[in-house]
């Protein structure tokens, strides 16, 4: 989960909420549904590409046991994780790794957009795969 937050720049809501429907590793795409009902279509990259492969094959099965749901990153019952879930995720995270500084899924939003900016990307671009725009 944190690499695709990392990688996609998604919003915690919209990241708990990603369904398996919405995936598309053969292109390396998720389409989300965004503020306002906007769809949009965000790059994957590689690497998540790869943890989503790995983290569907053996961890979320054995995560659901017999359960069927469509969501990308269940909880044992099949439901959507909460984002306060996940925020205690990256803040579990965040000790374990001796980080200091506050740490939020929003924090990985902005580094995510930063990333990109400092390499190059251009504004609107980055803002258009935020959903911001």
């Amino acid at each position: 989960m944190l690499e695709v937050l990392y990688a996609t720049g998604l919003r915690v809501s919209e990241l708990v909420n990603l369904k398996s429907s919405q995936v598309n590793l053969n292109q390396g795409v998720l389409r989300i549904l965004g503020k306002g009902g906007r769809e949009r279509l965000i790059p994957l990259g590689e690497e998540a590409v790869d943890w989503v492969q790995k983290f569907s094959t053996t961890p979320r099965l054995e995560i659901l046991l017999e359960r069927q749901t469509d969501y990308l990153f269940p909880t044992r019952r099949g439901d959507r994780m909460t984002r306060q879930a996940f925020w205690h995720i990256i803040k579990r995270y965040a000790t374990k790794a001796c980080i200091q500084k506050a740490l939020s899924p929003h924090t990985l939003r902005h580094a995510f957009a930063t990333h990109l900016l400092n390499h190059g990307a251009d504004l609107r671009v980055v803002q258009m795969l935020l959903g911001s725009q």
